[in-house]
Protein backbone atom coordinates (compact mmCIF):
# COMPACT_ATOMS: atom_id res chain seq x y z
CA UNK A 1 0.00 0.00 0.00
CA UNK A 2 1.27 3.15 -0.69
CA UNK A 3 2.19 6.02 1.60
CA UNK A 4 -0.25 8.69 0.96
CA UNK A 5 1.60 11.00 3.51
CA UNK A 6 4.38 11.58 1.43
CA UNK A 7 3.94 13.22 -2.67
CA UNK A 8 3.43 10.24 -5.47
CA UNK A 9 6.58 9.39 -6.78
CA UNK A 10 6.38 8.65 -10.78
CA UNK A 11 9.31 7.66 -12.84
CA UNK A 12 8.94 8.81 -16.51
CA UNK A 13 11.57 6.38 -18.41
CA UNK A 14 12.44 8.88 -21.69
CA UNK A 15 12.18 12.79 -21.80
CA UNK A 16 11.07 13.78 -25.06
CA UNK A 17 7.90 15.37 -25.89
CA UNK A 18 5.72 12.10 -24.68
CA UNK A 19 7.15 11.89 -21.26
CA UNK A 20 7.13 15.74 -20.59
CA UNK A 21 3.73 16.18 -21.59
CA UNK A 22 2.48 13.22 -19.20
CA UNK A 23 4.51 14.81 -16.44
CA UNK A 24 2.52 18.34 -17.11
CA UNK A 25 -0.11 15.96 -17.46
CA UNK A 26 0.46 14.95 -13.79
CA UNK A 27 1.01 18.15 -12.31
CA UNK A 28 -2.41 19.48 -13.31
CA UNK A 29 -4.20 16.93 -11.84
CA UNK A 30 -6.17 17.48 -8.98
CA UNK A 31 -6.02 14.51 -7.84
CA UNK A 32 -2.09 14.90 -8.11
CA UNK A 33 -2.56 18.38 -6.38
CA UNK A 34 -4.02 17.28 -3.56
CA UNK A 35 -1.00 15.07 -2.62
CA UNK A 36 1.47 16.38 -4.29
CA UNK A 37 4.20 15.07 -6.73
CA UNK A 38 7.70 14.32 -7.49
CA UNK A 39 8.84 13.02 -10.92
CA UNK A 40 11.88 11.95 -12.18
CA UNK A 41 12.28 11.98 -15.86
CA UNK A 42 15.12 9.58 -16.83
CA UNK A 43 17.10 10.01 -20.30
CA UNK A 44 18.89 8.40 -21.78
CA UNK A 45 21.03 10.98 -23.78
CA UNK A 46 22.88 13.98 -21.66
CA UNK A 47 20.17 15.93 -23.24
CA UNK A 48 16.16 16.16 -23.48
CA UNK A 49 13.69 16.47 -25.80
CA UNK A 50 14.00 13.34 -27.67
CA UNK A 51 13.18 13.11 -31.18
CA UNK A 52 12.91 16.75 -31.02
CA UNK A 53 16.69 17.55 -30.72
CA UNK A 54 17.52 13.86 -32.93
CA UNK A 55 14.30 13.83 -35.10
CA UNK A 56 13.43 17.08 -36.47
CA UNK A 57 14.72 18.30 -39.52
CA UNK A 58 17.29 21.05 -38.87
CA UNK A 59 15.61 23.57 -41.06
CA UNK A 60 12.24 23.18 -39.23
CA UNK A 61 13.19 25.78 -36.77
CA UNK A 62 9.39 26.27 -36.68
CA UNK A 63 8.94 22.42 -34.62
CA UNK A 64 11.81 22.91 -32.58
CA UNK A 65 10.06 25.76 -30.79
CA UNK A 66 8.05 23.46 -28.81
CA UNK A 67 10.90 23.14 -26.70
CA UNK A 68 10.06 26.95 -25.25
CA UNK A 69 6.64 25.05 -23.98
CA UNK A 70 8.52 21.87 -22.45
CA UNK A 71 10.57 24.12 -20.68
CA UNK A 72 8.17 25.44 -18.92
CA UNK A 73 7.19 21.91 -17.44
CA UNK A 74 10.95 21.05 -17.04
CA UNK A 75 11.15 24.27 -14.99
CA UNK A 76 8.53 23.12 -12.68
CA UNK A 77 9.69 22.50 -8.93
CA UNK A 78 8.21 18.81 -9.02
CA UNK A 79 10.43 17.84 -11.53
CA UNK A 80 14.11 16.29 -12.04
CA UNK A 81 16.15 15.63 -15.14
CA UNK A 82 18.18 12.63 -14.75
CA UNK A 83 19.99 12.46 -17.96
CA UNK A 84 23.15 10.40 -19.28
CA UNK A 85 21.36 7.31 -17.54
CA UNK A 86 20.03 3.86 -19.59
CA UNK A 87 17.33 2.25 -18.38
CA UNK A 88 18.21 -1.78 -18.05
CA UNK A 89 21.83 -0.56 -17.59
CA UNK A 90 22.84 2.31 -15.19
CA UNK A 91 19.05 2.03 -13.71
CA UNK A 92 16.72 -1.62 -13.19
CA UNK A 93 13.23 -2.15 -13.14
CA UNK A 94 13.48 -3.77 -9.68
CA UNK A 95 15.69 -0.59 -8.91
CA UNK A 96 12.94 2.15 -10.00
CA UNK A 97 10.04 -0.59 -8.22
CA UNK A 98 11.95 -0.02 -4.70
CA UNK A 99 12.14 4.17 -5.64
CA UNK A 100 8.56 5.17 -7.15
CA UNK A 101 4.89 4.44 -6.59
CA UNK A 102 4.56 4.30 -10.58
CA UNK A 103 7.03 3.93 -13.84
CA UNK A 104 5.96 5.06 -17.13
CA UNK A 105 7.91 3.98 -20.39
CA UNK A 106 7.57 7.07 -23.45
CA UNK A 107 10.73 6.02 -24.69
CA UNK A 108 9.33 6.46 -28.40
CA UNK A 109 10.61 5.22 -31.76
CA UNK A 110 13.86 5.48 -33.04
CA UNK A 111 14.64 2.72 -35.60
CA UNK A 112 13.78 1.77 -38.92
CA UNK A 113 10.79 -0.63 -39.59
CA UNK A 114 11.85 -3.18 -41.84
CA UNK A 115 10.81 -2.77 -45.81
CA UNK A 116 10.40 -6.55 -46.92
CA UNK A 117 12.08 -6.29 -50.45
CA UNK A 118 15.01 -7.85 -52.05
CA UNK A 119 18.22 -5.70 -51.61
CA UNK A 120 18.08 -3.67 -48.26
CA UNK A 121 21.15 -5.10 -47.50
CA UNK A 122 23.28 -3.97 -50.53
CA UNK A 123 25.79 -1.55 -49.72
CA UNK A 124 24.05 1.89 -50.24
CA UNK A 125 20.56 1.08 -49.10
CA UNK A 126 20.12 2.89 -45.64
CA UNK A 127 17.17 3.37 -43.24
CA UNK A 128 16.09 7.12 -42.75
CA UNK A 129 16.34 6.53 -39.35
CA UNK A 130 19.80 6.29 -39.43
CA UNK A 131 20.22 9.24 -41.66
CA UNK A 132 18.34 11.63 -39.45
CA UNK A 133 20.48 10.44 -36.75
CA UNK A 134 23.80 11.31 -38.62
CA UNK A 135 22.50 15.13 -39.76
CA UNK A 136 21.10 15.82 -35.95
CA UNK A 137 23.97 15.03 -34.74
CA UNK A 138 22.90 12.08 -32.78
CA UNK A 139 26.53 10.74 -30.64
CA UNK A 140 25.90 7.29 -30.80
CA UNK A 141 25.60 7.39 -34.97
CA UNK A 142 28.67 7.94 -37.24
CA UNK A 143 30.04 10.89 -38.08
CA UNK A 144 30.56 10.92 -41.67
CA UNK A 145 27.76 9.78 -43.93
CA UNK A 146 28.27 8.60 -47.81
CA UNK A 147 27.05 11.10 -50.13
CA UNK A 148 28.60 10.42 -53.27
CA UNK A 149 25.59 9.60 -55.46
CA UNK A 150 23.92 11.68 -58.01
CA UNK A 151 20.85 9.82 -58.30
CA UNK A 152 19.07 8.63 -54.88
CA UNK A 153 15.46 7.25 -53.94
CA UNK A 154 13.45 7.85 -50.96
CA UNK A 155 10.81 5.00 -50.31
CA UNK A 156 7.91 6.74 -48.51
CA UNK A 157 5.22 9.47 -48.38
CA UNK A 158 5.53 10.74 -44.68
CA UNK A 159 6.97 13.37 -43.48
CA UNK A 160 10.13 11.96 -42.76
CA UNK A 161 10.14 10.96 -46.32
CA UNK A 162 9.89 14.19 -46.95
CA UNK A 163 12.68 15.30 -44.34
CA UNK A 164 15.38 12.94 -46.12
CA UNK A 165 14.25 14.64 -49.91
CA UNK A 166 15.04 17.76 -48.71
CA UNK A 167 18.40 17.32 -46.77
CA UNK A 168 19.17 15.57 -49.34
CA UNK A 169 18.38 18.27 -52.40
CA UNK A 170 19.63 20.99 -50.26
CA UNK A 171 23.02 22.33 -50.59
CA UNK A 172 25.27 22.58 -47.73
CA UNK A 173 25.78 26.01 -47.82
CA UNK A 174 21.59 26.12 -47.47
CA UNK A 175 21.74 24.63 -44.33
CA UNK A 176 24.80 26.08 -42.75
CA UNK A 177 22.84 28.67 -41.00
CA UNK A 178 21.13 26.19 -38.83
CA UNK A 179 22.45 24.31 -36.08
CA UNK A 180 23.86 21.11 -37.95
CA UNK A 181 27.41 20.84 -36.34
CA UNK A 182 30.41 20.97 -38.24
CA UNK A 183 30.84 17.52 -39.12
CA UNK A 184 27.47 17.75 -41.05
CA UNK A 185 28.01 20.66 -42.93
CA UNK A 186 31.07 19.40 -44.52
CA UNK A 187 29.25 15.92 -45.69
CA UNK A 188 26.05 18.23 -47.31
CA UNK A 189 28.57 20.92 -48.39
CA UNK A 190 30.11 17.22 -50.57
CA UNK A 191 26.62 15.83 -51.20
CA UNK A 192 27.41 15.29 -55.07
CA UNK A 193 23.19 14.06 -55.14
CA UNK A 194 21.50 16.10 -57.90
CA UNK A 195 18.07 14.28 -58.55
CA UNK A 196 16.28 13.22 -55.63
CA UNK A 197 13.40 10.64 -56.64
CA UNK A 198 10.27 10.19 -53.78
CA UNK A 199 8.33 7.18 -54.77
CA UNK A 200 5.12 5.82 -53.55
CA UNK A 201 2.53 3.06 -53.78
CA UNK A 202 -0.42 5.20 -53.59
CA UNK A 203 -1.56 7.98 -55.37
CA UNK A 204 -2.08 11.69 -53.98
CA UNK A 205 -4.91 11.57 -52.04
CA UNK A 206 -3.52 8.77 -49.81
CA UNK A 207 0.19 10.17 -48.79
CA UNK A 208 0.84 11.27 -45.59
CA UNK A 209 2.22 14.71 -46.01
CA UNK A 210 1.53 17.37 -44.43
CA UNK A 211 0.64 20.18 -46.59
CA UNK A 212 3.76 23.13 -45.12
CA UNK A 213 5.98 20.71 -45.28
CA UNK A 214 4.61 19.55 -48.71
CA UNK A 215 5.12 23.01 -50.10
CA UNK A 216 8.47 23.33 -48.15
CA UNK A 217 9.77 21.46 -51.07
CA UNK A 218 9.59 24.54 -53.16
CA UNK A 219 10.82 27.36 -50.83
CA UNK A 220 14.64 26.32 -51.83
CA UNK A 221 15.63 28.46 -55.23
CA UNK A 222 18.18 25.05 -55.73
CA UNK A 223 15.11 22.51 -56.16
CA UNK A 224 12.97 21.86 -58.46
CA UNK A 225 9.75 19.62 -57.21
CA UNK A 226 8.61 17.77 -60.30
CA UNK A 227 5.32 15.23 -60.16
CA UNK A 228 4.62 13.98 -63.34
CA UNK A 229 1.02 14.54 -64.60
CA UNK A 230 -0.28 10.88 -65.24
CA UNK A 231 0.09 10.62 -61.67
CA UNK A 232 -2.54 12.69 -60.57
CA UNK A 233 -5.43 10.34 -60.26
CA UNK A 234 -8.27 9.91 -57.81
CA UNK A 235 -10.87 6.92 -57.60
CA UNK A 236 -14.71 7.09 -55.77
CA UNK A 237 -12.67 6.46 -52.19
CA UNK A 238 -9.55 9.34 -52.81
CA UNK A 239 -12.88 12.04 -53.37
CA UNK A 240 -14.51 10.98 -50.00
CA UNK A 241 -11.32 10.76 -48.82
CA UNK A 242 -10.27 14.91 -49.77
CA UNK A 243 -14.09 15.50 -49.13
CA UNK A 244 -13.11 14.04 -45.59
CA UNK A 245 -10.24 15.97 -45.01
CA UNK A 246 -9.11 19.25 -45.54
CA UNK A 247 -5.17 18.37 -44.75
CA UNK A 248 -6.13 15.48 -47.38
CA UNK A 249 -7.92 17.89 -49.85
CA UNK A 250 -4.37 20.38 -49.59
CA UNK A 251 -2.12 17.85 -50.18
CA UNK A 252 -3.63 16.87 -53.56
CA UNK A 253 -3.88 20.27 -54.69
CA UNK A 254 -0.34 21.23 -53.91
CA UNK A 255 0.99 17.74 -56.14
CA UNK A 256 -1.44 19.06 -58.39
CA UNK A 257 0.41 22.36 -58.29
CA UNK A 258 3.41 20.66 -58.90
CA UNK A 259 2.42 18.63 -61.50
CA UNK A 260 0.82 21.52 -64.11
CA UNK A 261 3.54 24.40 -63.22
CA UNK A 262 6.38 25.25 -65.53
CA UNK A 263 10.19 24.70 -65.49
CA UNK A 264 11.56 26.55 -62.26
CA UNK A 265 14.24 28.43 -63.32
CA UNK A 266 17.58 28.01 -61.97
CA UNK A 267 17.21 25.39 -59.48
CA UNK A 268 20.11 22.78 -59.50
CA UNK A 269 18.60 19.80 -58.21
CA UNK A 270 15.50 18.16 -58.96
CA UNK A 271 12.71 16.38 -56.82
CA UNK A 272 10.94 14.02 -58.41
CA UNK A 273 7.53 12.91 -56.46
CA UNK A 274 6.23 9.45 -57.52
CA UNK A 275 2.85 8.03 -57.17
CA UNK A 276 1.45 4.58 -57.96
CA UNK A 277 4.79 2.97 -57.95
CA UNK A 278 5.46 0.72 -55.61
CA UNK A 279 8.91 -0.56 -54.63
CA UNK A 280 9.63 -4.20 -55.63
CA UNK A 281 13.16 -4.48 -55.31
CA UNK A 282 16.49 -2.73 -54.42
CA UNK A 283 18.81 -3.18 -57.83
CA UNK A 284 22.72 -4.40 -56.79
CA UNK A 285 25.96 -4.73 -58.52
CA UNK A 286 28.87 -6.14 -56.47
CA UNK A 287 27.39 -5.58 -53.32
CA UNK A 288 25.99 -2.03 -54.25
CA UNK A 289 23.15 -0.57 -54.85
CA UNK A 290 22.31 0.65 -58.90
CA UNK A 291 18.96 1.03 -59.16
CA UNK A 292 15.57 0.75 -57.95
CA UNK A 293 12.59 -1.70 -59.65
CA UNK A 294 9.01 -0.57 -59.00
CA UNK A 295 5.61 -2.23 -60.25
CA UNK A 296 3.09 0.38 -61.41
CA UNK A 297 -0.13 0.37 -59.72
CA UNK A 298 -3.58 1.69 -60.42
CA UNK A 299 -6.50 2.62 -57.84
CA UNK A 300 -9.43 -0.15 -57.17
CA UNK A 301 -12.17 2.32 -56.04
CA UNK A 302 -12.23 1.97 -52.62
CA UNK A 303 -8.32 4.26 -52.22
CA UNK A 304 -6.43 1.31 -52.08
CA UNK A 305 -4.08 0.12 -55.30
CA UNK A 306 -3.66 -2.88 -57.31
CA UNK A 307 -0.93 -4.18 -59.32
CA UNK A 308 -0.70 -3.68 -63.18
CA UNK A 309 2.52 -5.98 -63.64
CA UNK A 310 4.02 -2.87 -65.36
CA UNK A 311 7.63 -2.77 -64.03
CA UNK A 312 10.49 0.29 -64.23
CA UNK A 313 13.81 -0.34 -63.16
CA UNK A 314 15.07 3.33 -62.07
CA UNK A 315 18.84 3.80 -62.42
CA UNK A 316 19.91 5.32 -58.77
CA UNK A 317 22.88 4.82 -56.31
CA UNK A 318 21.51 5.04 -53.30
CA UNK A 319 18.16 3.99 -51.49
CA UNK A 320 16.74 5.63 -47.86
CA UNK A 321 14.17 3.67 -46.71
CA UNK A 322 11.81 5.89 -44.91
CA UNK A 323 8.54 3.24 -44.54
CA UNK A 324 8.57 4.27 -40.81
CA UNK A 325 10.03 4.27 -37.30
CA UNK A 326 9.86 1.15 -34.87
CA UNK A 327 10.40 1.14 -31.12
CA UNK A 328 13.24 -0.21 -29.25
CA UNK A 329 12.46 -3.32 -26.73
CA UNK A 330 13.28 -2.53 -23.56
CA UNK A 331 14.71 -5.34 -20.78
CA UNK A 332 12.40 -6.50 -18.61
CA UNK A 333 9.51 -5.18 -20.45
CA UNK A 334 6.69 -6.78 -22.43
CA UNK A 335 6.60 -5.96 -26.07
CA UNK A 336 4.84 -6.63 -29.13
CA UNK A 337 7.37 -7.06 -32.25
CA UNK A 338 4.55 -7.07 -34.38
CA UNK A 339 2.67 -4.06 -33.83
CA UNK A 340 6.08 -2.43 -32.40
CA UNK A 341 4.83 -1.04 -28.89
CA UNK A 342 4.65 -2.42 -25.40
CA UNK A 343 1.34 -4.28 -25.33
CA UNK A 344 -0.88 -2.24 -22.87
CA UNK A 345 -4.87 -0.69 -22.14
CA UNK A 346 -5.24 3.13 -21.85
CA UNK A 347 -1.23 3.27 -20.95
CA UNK A 348 -1.42 -0.05 -18.46
CA UNK A 349 1.04 -2.06 -19.66
CA UNK A 350 0.01 -5.56 -19.68
CA UNK A 351 1.86 -8.73 -19.41
CA UNK A 352 -0.22 -11.99 -20.99
CA UNK A 353 -3.21 -10.58 -19.87
CA UNK A 354 -2.11 -9.46 -16.60
CA UNK A 355 -1.63 -5.69 -15.56
CA UNK A 356 2.22 -5.11 -14.50
CA UNK A 357 1.14 -3.45 -10.96
CA UNK A 358 2.73 0.72 -11.45
CA UNK A 359 3.79 0.01 -14.77
CA UNK A 360 2.72 2.29 -17.59
CA UNK A 361 3.48 3.42 -21.14
CA UNK A 362 2.75 6.78 -23.33
CA UNK A 363 3.63 8.30 -26.87
CA UNK A 364 5.02 6.42 -29.74
CA UNK A 365 6.29 3.36 -28.00
CA UNK A 366 2.49 3.00 -26.69
CA UNK A 367 0.31 3.09 -29.96
CA UNK A 368 3.22 3.45 -32.63
CA UNK A 369 5.46 5.95 -33.78
CA UNK A 370 2.30 7.63 -36.28
CA UNK A 371 1.16 11.23 -35.19
CA UNK A 372 2.49 14.66 -34.66
CA UNK A 373 4.34 15.39 -31.37
CA UNK A 374 1.04 17.45 -30.28
CA UNK A 375 -0.96 13.86 -30.63
CA UNK A 376 0.83 12.42 -27.51
CA UNK A 377 -1.06 14.45 -25.73
CA UNK A 378 -4.03 12.97 -25.81
CA UNK A 379 -1.65 9.49 -24.59
CA UNK A 380 0.03 11.41 -21.69
CA UNK A 381 -3.57 12.33 -20.49
CA UNK A 382 -5.02 8.93 -20.95
CA UNK A 383 -2.25 6.99 -18.83
CA UNK A 384 -2.13 9.85 -16.03
CA UNK A 385 -5.92 8.82 -15.64
CA UNK A 386 -5.00 5.38 -15.14
CA UNK A 387 -2.50 5.96 -12.68
CA UNK A 388 -4.59 8.40 -10.90
CA UNK A 389 -7.35 5.57 -10.62
CA UNK A 390 -5.07 3.38 -9.54
CA UNK A 391 -3.53 5.47 -7.06
CA UNK A 392 -7.15 6.07 -5.24
CA UNK A 393 -7.99 2.23 -5.13
CA UNK A 394 -4.40 1.47 -3.86
CA UNK A 395 -3.62 -0.34 -7.02
CA UNK A 396 0.29 1.38 -7.22
CA UNK A 397 3.96 -0.04 -6.59
CA UNK A 398 5.06 0.02 -2.64
CA UNK A 399 8.54 1.65 -2.76
CA UNK A 400 10.68 0.82 0.02
CA UNK A 401 12.86 3.74 -0.92
CA UNK A 402 10.79 6.92 -1.67
CA UNK A 403 12.88 9.45 -0.61
CA UNK A 404 13.88 11.76 -3.49
CA UNK A 405 17.79 11.53 -2.46
CA UNK A 406 17.50 7.52 -2.27
CA UNK A 407 17.88 7.63 -6.41
CA UNK A 408 20.92 10.03 -6.28
CA UNK A 409 22.73 7.50 -3.83
CA UNK A 410 22.45 4.93 -6.22
CA UNK A 411 23.94 6.40 -9.06
CA UNK A 412 26.10 8.16 -7.42
CA UNK A 413 27.33 4.60 -5.99
CA UNK A 414 27.49 3.19 -9.81
CA UNK A 415 29.63 6.50 -10.57
CA UNK A 416 27.16 7.35 -13.13
CA UNK A 417 27.74 10.70 -14.59
CA UNK A 418 24.28 12.09 -14.83
CA UNK A 419 22.92 15.27 -16.27
CA UNK A 420 20.43 17.23 -14.78
CA UNK A 421 17.76 20.16 -15.57
CA UNK A 422 20.66 23.00 -14.41
CA UNK A 423 22.99 21.23 -16.92
CA UNK A 424 20.85 21.10 -19.53
CA UNK A 425 20.80 25.20 -19.37
CA UNK A 426 24.40 25.00 -18.75
CA UNK A 427 25.25 22.51 -22.66
CA UNK A 428 22.30 25.25 -23.91
CA UNK A 429 24.20 28.47 -22.99
CA UNK A 430 27.15 26.43 -24.62
CA UNK A 431 25.84 25.71 -28.16
CA UNK A 432 24.51 28.65 -28.30
CA UNK A 433 27.95 30.42 -27.58
CA UNK A 434 29.33 28.10 -30.61
CA UNK A 435 26.72 29.42 -33.14
CA UNK A 436 27.37 33.57 -32.28
CA UNK A 437 30.59 32.76 -32.83
CA UNK A 438 29.60 32.01 -36.49
CA UNK A 439 26.62 34.38 -36.76
CA UNK A 440 24.41 31.68 -36.16
CA UNK A 441 21.79 30.71 -33.23
CA UNK A 442 23.26 27.76 -32.09
CA UNK A 443 25.49 24.79 -32.96
CA UNK A 444 25.13 21.35 -31.90
CA UNK A 445 27.15 19.65 -29.59
CA UNK A 446 28.28 16.14 -31.28
CA UNK A 447 29.70 13.91 -28.80
CA UNK A 448 28.79 12.58 -25.28
CA UNK A 449 31.74 13.55 -23.79
CA UNK A 450 31.59 17.16 -24.40
CA UNK A 451 27.77 17.61 -23.51
CA UNK A 452 29.37 16.25 -20.24
CA UNK A 453 31.49 18.49 -20.07
CA UNK A 454 29.69 21.23 -20.71
CA UNK A 455 26.59 20.02 -18.78
CA UNK A 456 27.73 18.57 -15.99
CA UNK A 457 31.62 19.82 -15.98
CA UNK A 458 32.43 18.19 -12.52
CA UNK A 459 31.03 14.81 -13.20
CA UNK A 460 32.91 14.39 -16.39
CA UNK A 461 36.78 13.61 -14.12
CA UNK A 462 34.59 10.71 -12.56
CA UNK A 463 35.55 7.30 -13.76
CA UNK A 464 32.77 5.28 -15.01
CA UNK A 465 31.51 1.82 -13.92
Amino acid sequence: MSDTSRPLRVAIVGAGPAGIYAADALMKSDTAKDRGVSIDLFERMPAPFGLIRYGVAPDHPRIKGIITALHKVLDKPQVRLIGNVDYGTDITLDELRDLYDAVIFSTGATDDRALDIPGTDLDGSYGAAQFVAWYDGHPDFPRTWPLDQEKVAVIGVGNVALDVARVLAKTGDELLPTEIPANVYEGLKNNKAVEVHVFGRRGPAQAKFTPLELKELDHSPNIEVIVNPEDIEYDEGSAVARRGSKITDQVATIIENYAIREPKQGAIHKLYLHFFENPVEILGEDGKVVGLRTERTQLDGTGNVKPTGKHTDWELGAVYRAVGYLSDNLPQIPFDTQAGVIPNEAGRVFDEGTHLTGIYTTGWVKRGPVGLIGHTKGDANETVDCILEDMTNEALLSPSRPAEDALIEILESKNIPFTTWDGWYRLDEHERALGAAEGRERVKVVEREDMLAASEPDKVARPSS
